[in-house]
């Protein structure tokens, strides 16, 4: 089966998918085209002719690369596709054709028919796999093997997506068009100097990398300064070449080569290594010699010695002399190094330190060299007690510190030979102790403070800065309050709130009747105008990333504005029917009394004469 794609043709091997009478067949599982061109892909289809005594027909075919809710997405409501896909559907055979092909392109197609039966719908399922890429050619490189002398070579222009018969190639030599249009170009007569390049008619955006025989190989020599016996010395051969060299090491005088690789490797030199060496580097399109490069192996002095005084313990402040001495002929020439250091010390076979100090612990050597070599001795360590320095508090993990899980408190201090540590909290002593560290198996909400350290030695003592732990933890059970608390009326602004203590602070989530209302960080959940449909049982819930907690409810009644004033008219009326048989009963008792004392006999009335004198 063949299936087309403007700009090649690949063959390919029919697959079949179905079973039970339904099926699609692609012509091919793989397809590779090039960028801007137009690709085909075919298929058949096949279906039962009657689905339970129903005549089967087709009513949709397309092609699809995604699905949206479960269900294939047709390839030509894809924007990314727009007017770039055509079907071309007869019969049982479809085909997609897509123009202008875009990297972004490549991707599983696959067909899908639907019938007029419901559950009549097929998927070829796997798809077919386009890859959209440019021309990647590669100019491979084939010489004669009848005569090695011979300089006779075959070039051909390969690439990965095969193209039709009709394609034509263009050939460079040098950047300059060839007169050839095959894949194969064949060089009778080549001039090493020359390089090659192909591309695709039509494509020449996309050349093939150019090949070209090896330039003239350079030699490097490491160390690149003397060379002293029993060195290790790497000679390394490097050529500009494409198909990139192989690489072969001679010595003059030499019959033989040393070795087939870029580099020669001398473990341990000798003099007897001492000579001429040179390269070549060939591929098959040329050969070329390095130019040679002399080695010329030196004899060091015999092992330097390394004496320091006082030999005893050193201590910061103190005088120290380092001396170095070797058996040499003619007389070394000393230099002192500090491992890891660079530079040179000094120059002499005597280093002073005339008040030493902690950085100038280490391990020292000396090299000992005359005009035949150099030697290095042996390290000598230097190790200067001192009192601790400022220490520093650390905490592990650095991270958030949650409640119940394990700390651990580091003290830092330098300090020789090693400090011993006393540990506060708050300014108050918590331990005393060889090791530096202060461990919390299960830390708890009470142990947040600020802790520092004490370190000390026979030197002396320093104090740190103080670093503060806040002990973080999951919300605590949350309640729910209601403001006003008072009966809440229909219309009325209402609030509820949700506390509950948390580190960090909790995000809240408010339900109603078990169904969430809101979430977010605000822990009051507000009606600026409370509504009777807003009755119901409240709660809330508490959470931060160490957990949650959830409230009990709280009920809502919001009571109708009319039902209060009418239940206020109704305790009025009750008021008013009530006041009125107290108000008759209190004007009868009154009447009563009047109308016994109107019948009760007259009593004497006693006369008082008021006489008046005169002034």
């Amino acid at each position: 089966v063949i299936t087309a794609v403007s700009g090649f043709v690949l063959l390919t091997v029919t697959v079949v998918l179905g079973q039970y009478g339904w099926g699609v067949t692609y012509t091919s599982t793989q397809v590779c085209a090039f960028k801007g061109a137009t690709a085909e892909i075919r298929c058949t289809f096949r279906y039962p002719s009657t689905i339970n005594g129903r005549n089967t027909r087709v009513v949709k075919k397309f092609w699809f690369i995604t699905h949206k809710n479960n269900e294939p997405v047709d390839l030509k409501t894809d924007p990314e596709y727009s007017g770039r896909v055509q079907y071309q559907c007869e019969n049982n055979d479809c085909t997609l054709r897509i123009t202008d092909l875009r990297e972004s392109d490549s991707a599983e197609y696959k067909f899908r028919f639907i019938t007029n039966d419901p559950r009549g719908k097929y998927s070829g399922s796997p798809g077919v796999t386009l890859t959209v890429t440019g021309p990647q050619l590669q100019v491979h490189v084939r010489r004669s093997t009848v005569n090695s002398y011979s300089n006779w070579k075959e070039l051909t222009c390969h690439n990965n997506c095969q193209l039709p018969d009709q394609s034509s190639y263009i050939w460079y030599r040098n950047g300059h068009k060839l007169s050839s249009d095959e894949q194969y170009l064949h060089l009778n007569t080549f001039d090493s100097a020359d390089s090659f390049h192909c591309a695709v008619k039509g494509y020449e955006i996309f050349p093939s990398p150019t090949v070209y025989a090896p330039k003239l190989p350079s030699v490097s020599v490491s160390p690149s300064a003397e060379i002293v016996e029993g060195s290790s010395v790497t000679l390394t051969c490097s050529s500009d070449a494409n198909p990139a060299a192989s690489y072969t090491w001679y010595k003059e005088d030499v019959i033989n080569p040393l070795i087939y690789q870029n580099q020669h490797f001398f473990f341990s030199i000798l003099p007897s290594d001492s000579g001429k060496y040179y390269c070549t580097a060939d591929n098959d399109l040329g050969q070329k010699r390095s130019e040679s490069r002399t080695i010329d192996v030196k004899y060091a002095p015999k092992l330097p010695s390394v004496s320091v005084s006082p030999s005893a313990e050193i201590v910061e402040g103190s005088s120290v002399n380092l001396t170095c001495s070797s058996d040499a002929n003619p007389a070394a020439n000393y230099t002192w190094y500090k491992e890891d250091v660079i530079n040179p010390l000094s120059y002499q076979n005597q280093h002073v330190f005339s008040s030493i100090l902690p950085s100038d612990s280490g391990k020292y050597y000396c090299t000992a060299d005359n005009d035949l070599g150099q030697n290095k001795s042996e390290s000598r360590t230097i190790d200067v007690k001192y009192a601790p320095k400022l220490p520093s508090v650390s905490v592990s993990p650095s991270a958030e510190i949650v409640e119940d899980s394990s700390v651990t408190l580091t003290c830092s201090s330098d300090a020789n030979p090693a400090a011993k540590y006393t540990w506060y909290k708050d300014n108050k002593v918590l331990a005393t102790r060889q090791k530096n560290v202060y461990h919390f198996i299960s830390i708890k909400l009470e142990n947040s403070g600020n802790y520092s350290c004490k370190s000390e030695n026979q030197y002396g003592q320093k104090n740190s800065t103080s670093l503060s732990i806040d002990v973080q933890y999951a919300p605590k059970l949350p309640s729910v309050s209601v403001s006003p608390s008072a009966e809440i009326v229909e219309g009325s602004s209402v609030t509820l709130t949700c506390s509950s203590d948390a580190n960090p602070a909790a995000k809240y989530t408010w339900y109603k009747d078990n169904k969430v209302l809101s979430t977010g960080q605000k822990d009051v959940y507000h009606f600026i105008s409370i509504k009777l449909e807003n009755s119901g049982n409240y709660s809330c819930k508490s959470e931060n990333q160490y957990g949650q907690k959830n409230s009990t409810s709280l009920s809502i009644d919001v009571q109708w504005k009319s039902k209060i004033i009418i239940m206020n008219i109704i305790r009025l009326t009750l008021v008013v029917l009530i006041l009125i048989p107290l108000l008759v009963l209190s004007l009868l008792t009154r009447r009563k009394k009047r109308i016994l004392l109107k019948t009760e006999p007259n009593e004497p009335v006693e006369m008082t004469e008021v006489y008046s004198h005169p002034d």
